[in-house]
């Protein structure tokens, strides 16, 4: 005789039964879900589970029927389907600010939520990311305490580290020699080259800054409110990251190119939807951008395909950072003629 108190809690199990082995594509037969209650210890033919899915869908669990021989049952809620856990996966996979080891234990909570179809997507997740990952396994405590100062509008503190030649960590330093604690106004976070960064108004600079969230530990919210500043108001942070090459931020200027048509989706990706004229077999076009040796670089990447026609300060600038890399050249070893 089977016990009674599975069978008190019959409906939970066939619900939950339902939600992880079942969607529109995927439904499931009488004879099995009784085969599946049984293993519970639950008690069920087929006449007591057509009332228990009719006492479901009058209590507002819907749950599909389609009538046959063997009636076939499922749930679609609404949930993640395959291909969405996919991009989910890859996207967890490819982000290099989460480590390995967050990395491996996401992805295995992303492909529960397939159900029983979870092997299916481990299986089809065939996607190879060739990704250094990060190592600050704080990464989650530092995105949890960033999001509630954002939302709380506080201050924040934290420490900040880069890489020796050793990979080992080097800490920003004061002038005693302990790491230094930067005080910021947190603004937003923003995904930028396969990088998470912090964007902050800095009271001591003056100036919107960035900080990569894998390199920053200690984070604390403080309990001082944020500093309003025009800068922050009605920041358009789309606007900002069209500015910024690299996140690397400088004076912000109009600049006008001449590019190859070659290019047109390389200048779509980079400024969004932005207006272009032919000139001959060239496009002109504008944008406003913040002079920074990456912006510099960034022009001078595509060689003859594209120009800076104005203003004439970053002509000259782009000009020096050409000739400077000529003669670092011509001067090397590797030079015979030099």
């Amino acid at each position: 005789m089977k016990t009674e108190k599975p069978n008190k809690i019959k409906l939970l199990k066939l619900w939950e039964l339902l939600c992880q082995n079942t969607d529109a594509e995927h439904p499931m037969g009488t004879p099995e879900i009784l085969e599946r209650l049984a293993e519970m210890g639950i008690d069920c033919d087929r006449r007591t589970l057509y009332d228990d899915i009719k006492t479901l869908n009058h209590f507002g669990y819907e749950v599909e029927c389609v009538r046959g021989a063997s009636n076939e049952y499922s749930v679609d809620r609404g949930d993640f389907d395959v291909t969405e856990l996919r991009i989910l996966m890859d996207a967890v996979q490819a982000s290099s600010f989460i480590t390995d080891k967050k990395t491996r234990a996401l992805v295995d909570k992303i492909a529960h939520l397939a159900g029983s179809r979870r092997a299916e997507v481990l299986k089809q997740n065939i996607v190879e990311f060739n990704t250094t990952k990060s190592t600050n396994e704080h990464i989650y405590y530092t995105v949890n305490e960033i999001a509630n100062a954002i939302n709380d509008k506080k201050k924040i503190e934290f420490t900040y580290f880069k890489y020796d030649l050793s990979h080992e960590r080097a800490y920003k330093t004061n002038s005693d020699g302990e790491a230094r604690l930067y005080k910021v106004n947190p603004y937003a976070t923003v995904f930028s080259d396969d990088k998470y960064y912090l964007l902050c108004y800095d009271d001591k600079h003056g100036s919107m800054s960035h900080y990569r969230v894998d390199r920053m530990e200690r984070v604390r919210v403080l309990d001082e409110e944020i500093t309003p500043t025009p800068e922050t108001i009605d920041f358009d942070v789309q606007r900002h990251k069209r500015q910024v090459f690299s996140m690397y931020t400088g004076e912000r200027k109009n600049v006008v190119f001449e590019a190859d048509v070659s290019l047109i989706d390389v200048i779509f990706d980079k400024f969004g939807d932005i207006k272009m004229s032919k000139k001959g077999e060239k496009i002109v076009f504008e944008s406003d951008v913040q002079i920074s040796p990456m912006f510099i670089a960034w022009c001078c990447s595509f060689g003859d395909k594209l120009k800076v026609v104005s203003p004439p300060t970053v002509v000259h600038d782009v000009k020096d950072y050409a000739q400077e890399l000529y003669y670092m050249y011509k001067t090397s070893k590797g030079d015979k003629n030099a």
